[in-house]
């Protein structure tokens, strides 16, 4: 579905108004008090995709796929404030010259902003907003699951079913109602995975050769923040705002960057005065990296550069240096001081940086 609708969001997509459908937020089968999501897309099988980049054997592709979804969003309703809910399905790859996934990582950013029934924001607007994979056992599935696991064991064990696997493989896997059809992955896996499966999907059909090599480690970092979200008035709709940096990138055995991706998921849900849901909740759209010019920040940068080339130009420099170099850069207000890499770079890169330090603690 992503696909079907692409072209024409990105005809209409100014500076990434980006609101989000498809591949809903997958729960366990049981009852779970965190979200009570529907699998709209349950009984759609995900198309095959075959990466059109090749390696040569011992190197690997890299690639960054993403499944986001606003359909679990609400209205206020009797007494109660109204919930703009934002759900980033991540996945990173590692993909062999034949096409076979090498090591996969998913994590889900799920972001509930608080609306209420006077078109005001009820979240604090400086809240930190961890992933699923940040909350670990905090997130609380597991007392619910039926199969007394927590979120992250269960993407943990799809992203295991993945490995070995190509593309077509994963596509053609059996899906009952959203659930996994093979009784082994279900022991395992027992929330919905198209939302898992599409994400996947598409970070080896996008991956590329960045630098990556057999024996590199993969890692995958968020960060979610919703500072810019805005009060609805009797002449504008409100807006709920959940901004998330991603990073994907891989390392050797000394801790150096061999392949790095960057980019970002804004997605912006509306409402009216009385909070009520504006926004198509059925509607699904690219990130920044897939909008490409359509973001529309070339015409008003300093450099004359879209966003996705700036962020594209931050990940090329970060591979060849660790940590501690990325740490050490210079920053001038958010911005990178060295005079080359700003003739490439101009926006901020403080969130690039923390996403970037996440994602290499997380590279094991």
């Amino acid at each position: 579905m992503k696909k079907r609708i692409l072209a024409l969001m990105c005809t209409t997509a100014v500076l990434a108004s980006a609101f989000v459908a498809c591949g809903s937020e997958e729960e366990d089968v049981t009852t779970f008090a965190p979200s009570t999501t529907t699998e709209e897309a349950a009984t759609e099988t995900a198309p095959a995709t075959t990466t059109t980049n090749t390696v040569a054997a011992g190197e690997l592709l890299t690639g960054l796929g993403t499944s986001v979804s606003i359909a679990d969003s609400k209205d206020p309703a009797d007494g109660e404030d109204g919930t703009a809910q934002v759900d980033a399905t991540i996945a990173a790859v590692t993909v062999d010259s034949e096409g076979k996934v090498v090591e996969c990582k998913i994590d889900i950013a799920q972001t509930k902003i608080g609306v209420s029934a006077n078109g005001k924001i009820t979240s604090d607007l400086n809240a930190e907003y961890p992933s699923k994979r940040e909350l670990g056992d905090s997130y609380g599935m597991k007392k619910a699951s039926v199969i007394g696991k927590e979120w992250y064991e269960q993407a943990d064990a799809f992203a295991a079913w993945t490995v070995g696997k190509t593309a077509s493989e994963i596509s053609g896997m059996s899906i009952d109602q959203g659930l996994a059809g093979d009784a082994d992955l279900a022991a395992s896996v027992s929330i919905h995975v198209t939302g898992f499966q599409s994400a996947v999907l598409e970070a080896i059909n996008k991956a590329v050769a960045g630098g990556a090599a057999a024996g590199d480690k993969l890692g995958l970092g968020l960060s979610t923040n919703i500072a810019k979200s805005t009060d609805a008035s009797a002449d504008a709709e409100g807006v709920a705002e959940a901004y998330t940096t991603i990073s994907v990138l891989t390392v050797n055995a000394d801790g150096v960057i061999t392949s790095s991706i960057l980019d970002a998921v804004q997605a912006k849900v509306t409402f009216d005065a009385s909070g009520v849901i504006t926004a198509d909740k059925s509607v699904d759209v690219p990130s920044k990296n897939e909008l490409g010019d359509a973001y529309g920040m070339k015409s008003a940068s300093a450099i004359g550069k879209e966003w996705n080339e700036q962020a594209q130009s931050y990940a090329d420099w970060t591979v060849g240096h660790s940590l501690s170099d990325i740490n050490g850069l210079q920053l001038d207000e958010g911005r990178v001081a060295d005079e080359d890499l700003a003739a490439s770079v101009s926006i901020h890169v403080t969130d690039f940086n923390s996403v970037i330090s996440k994602a290499i603690a997380s590279a094991e």
